[in-house]
């Protein structure tokens, strides 16, 4: 009994620990409506004119409440079904750049780093001594100062330029993995179903091997 005990306490533990290293991230994104609408937002004003979505169909934004309305202003003529692929044509994007700028879809799982990354590097842009804008952590990048923290000048457009950051990554980290909260939720639905399951063969085995132990008392005493 002390050994399944312990086995409970263990799995209890293991659960406690998943949930408590879900949190551990520099940046603390969010999952409701509200959040991720302004991410959404921003990546159609700010992004898409260069960045594709195009594991994410118009459609899929119903599911985090953005609005029809908003949906059909950013699809224009497009199918809701359609991916959300970038305004500037592949072709064009490696003339005026020199490479085509990624697809966003799974950008948070891509880079080392994850959500961090993303946010770090929105934030990343300042001036340097000659005059240039440059990136922190991606130094010579060819993505422009999106959100334009490098021209910031006060405090509250820093405190306004950081919550658009995080609701940017707050986004794409939805568009990365958008049945994560179903899957999470089902996922302990199945821990909890093997505790279950666990207990309940325990008690079987239990009960088995007292039968057993029984049979065998009666044996030993018919023999002598």
């Amino acid at each position: 009994m002390k050994k399944f005990t312990l086995l409970l306490v263990v799995t209890c533990l293991a659960l406690l620990g998943m949930s408590a290293l879900a949190d551990m991230s520099t940046v603390q994104i969010a999952t409701d409506t509200a959040t991720l609408g302004r991410g959404a937002d921003s990546m159609m004003t700010n992004c898409r004119s260069c960045h594709s979505l195009k594991y994410v169909r118009y459609r899929d934004l119903t599911s985090i409440g953005i609005p029809k309305p908003k949906i059909d202003e950013w699809r224009g003529s497009e199918s809701v079904d359609n991916p959300m692929l970038a305004v500037l044509a592949d072709k064009d994007a490696l003339q005026s750049f020199g490479i085509v700028p990624p697809d966003l879809s799974l950008i948070t799982k891509a880079r080392d780093g994850g959500m961090n990354y993303l946010y770090a590097y929105l934030l990343g842009y300042h001036n340097t001594s000659n005059g240039s804008v440059d990136n922190l952590i991606y130094p010579g990048t060819k993505m422009p100062d999106a959100l334009g923290i490098s021209s910031a000048t006060t405090a509250a457009q820093l405190v306004d330029i950081h919550g658009k950051a995080r609701d940017v990554t707050s986004f794409l980290a939805w568009a990365a993995d958008p049945h994560a909260k179903e899957r999470i939720r089902m996922g302990y639905y199945v821990l909890a179903y093997l505790v279950l399951l666990t207990s309940l063969l325990y008690l079987v085995k239990r009960m088995v091997w007292a039968r057993l132990s029984t049979s065998d008392d009666h044996l030993t005493s018919w023999k002598k």
